[in-house]
This record gives structure tokens, C-alpha cells and sequence, in this order.
């Protein structure tokens, strides 16, 4: 498959979820172009300059009117809500998980006042960057997702459990155990007592291998989450892209590696 055999295909699958969105009488996007063009840039990863110039190369005979790069990246962070209508829905059993995104080397944490990311651990290890909770059900589909500096504790994101109480039954490791009080809908699980578990460890796979997010170059909250969110919505729209088809076992394969720019 072409880059623009790609984006036109993107694009009709984008189409179909957000035909609904009004469209700004004076915009020259339509709301399904401005989320196909960041599920792109998500897609792509890589730094902002060189991921804006080849997607407008590709893109450009099919969006002839694309904003300049910064203007572009600035309409992500608004319009990042859309991205919402990509989530899954629930299943009765689901998967919880923490993932550690860099933003700076270890070396330079403190040398800016800007400074947005915070060091904490990940994977037994420190970074200075954020922490992405990501929420998925039994097929491997991101629920739910939320974002925070890299020292927040992991049950920090218990909440998005609570919104899913009575629905799904999540599973997780102990670090998201607090003092406090647990939901109920959780089950802590000990190293190697479930393994739905590693179901969460092909999506960080996908995030780390095909939509590069380990690293990040945004130094504004707000992009940060833009990139996310486009990221999450990605991942969904590809890895359904021909349709989940489970082995005779129940075992769902997921993949998006033939999708990697």
C-alpha cells in the first residue's frame, strides 16, 4: 500500500466516525482531515520539522490547502477531543498498564524553568519525562488512557477504573494498590499469575516500535497530550483494520507493523 493509497483510505475510515462533526463555515479542513492528518503525524513520530515535511509531501496532492506546521500542530491540541470517538468500549475483562515516555536525558533535568517532564522510574529505571496509563479490553483495544509527569504514582490513575466499574473487571499489577482503598472492580495480580497480562505488553510494543512515543520532542502539556490522544486513536484504527479475527484458542494476534511509515 502507497503513502496515498494510505491517507485516502484513512480518511474514508475517519469519515465514517466523525460524519456527525459540525464543520466551521470558514475552515479549510474538514474535521475528518485535521484527525487523518494526526493520526499521521502520530504514526510517523520522529521529531516535529521532519514529520511535518514529509507528511506535507505525501499529503499535499490530497489536501492542497494544509496548514503550515505550526499552525497544524496547534489545531492537534484543540481539537484533540475528537480523537475521543476512536476508543473502545468496554469488555468484561480488561488490562491496566503504566508506560514510561522520555522527554529529556536524566543530565539535563533542571537546566530550564519550562521544564515539563519529572523524574521518576520506568521499567526499573530513571527518565525525566511522563507517564502514559493506558486501559484496555480483552481484545487489546485502548479503553481509556490518561497522562502524567513521570514521578505520579501508578494508582494515581485509579480513576479510570472507577469509570469503568461495573463493566469491566481490570486487572493490573500491584503498583496500583493504594492505602486508601481500591476499586472494585480491581484485581491485583502477581508476576506471572494471569497471563491476559501480557496482552498490554504487543500494545506498548506497537507504541514503541511503529508509533515511536518512548521519546517525545513536544515541550508543551498540551501537545503532549495532543500527541497522545492521536497516537491511542491510531493504534485502534489500525490494529482493526482487517477486522479481529481470534485463533481457535481466543488468542486475538495484533499488529500494525505493516503500517509503519
Amino acid at each position: 500500500m502507497t503513502t496515498e493509497e494510505l491517507i485516502t483510505a484513512l480518511f474514508s475510515e475517519v469519515d465514517e466516525q466523525l460524519r456527525t462533526l459540525p464543520t466551521h463555515p470558514e475552515a479549510y479542513l474538514w474535521p475528518s482531515a485535521v484527525v487523518t492528518v494526526g493520526l499521521l503525524h502520530a504514526l510517523k513520530g520522529a521529531g516535529n520539522q521532519p514529520c511535518s515535511r514529509r507528511l506535507t509531501r505525501a499529503s499535499r496532492p490530497l489536501l492542497p490547502r494544509l496548514p503550515e506546521r505550526t499552525r497544524l500542530l496547534r489545531r492537534f491540541a484543540t481539537h484533540q477531543a475528537w480523537t475521543r470517538a476512536f476508543l473502545a468500549a468496554p469488555t468484561v475483562l480488561g488490562v491496566i498498564d503504566p508506560y514510561g515516555i522520555e522527554w529529556l536525558h536524566p543530565m539535563r533535568a533542571g537546566h530550564s524553568p519550562q521544564q515539563i517532564g519529572r523524574t521518576g522510574l520506568s521499567n526499573h529505571r530513571w527518565i525525566v519525562g511522563g507517564k502514559l496509563c493506558l486501559l484496555l479490553n480483552q481484545w487489546g483495544l485502548i479503553v481509556g488512557w490518561a497522562c502524567a509527569t513521570a514521578h505520579v504514582a501508578d494508582n494515581a490513575f485509579q480513576w479510570l477504573m472507577q469509570q469503568v466499574d461495573g463493566r469491566m473487571i481490570v486487572l493490573s499489577d500491584t503498583g496500583f494498590h493504594a492505602a486508601e482503598g481500591d476499586p472494585s472492580n480491581l484485581t491485583l495480580c502477581p508476576r506471572s499469575a494471569w497471563q491476559d497480562c501480557m496482552l498490554v505488553e504487543t500494545v506498548l510494543s506497537m507504541l514503541t516500535l511503529v508509533c515511536p512515543v518512548k521519546k517525545v520532542m513536544h515541550r508543551g502539556w498540551a501537545y503532549v497530550q495532543a500527541r497522545l490522544a492521536f497516537t491511542m486513536a491510531a493504534v485502534n484504527v489500525l490494529a482493526q483494520w482487517h477486522g479481529l479475527e481470534p485463533y481457535a484458542s481466543g488468542f486475538v494476534p495484533l499488529s500494525i507493523a505493516e503500517f509503519s511509515l
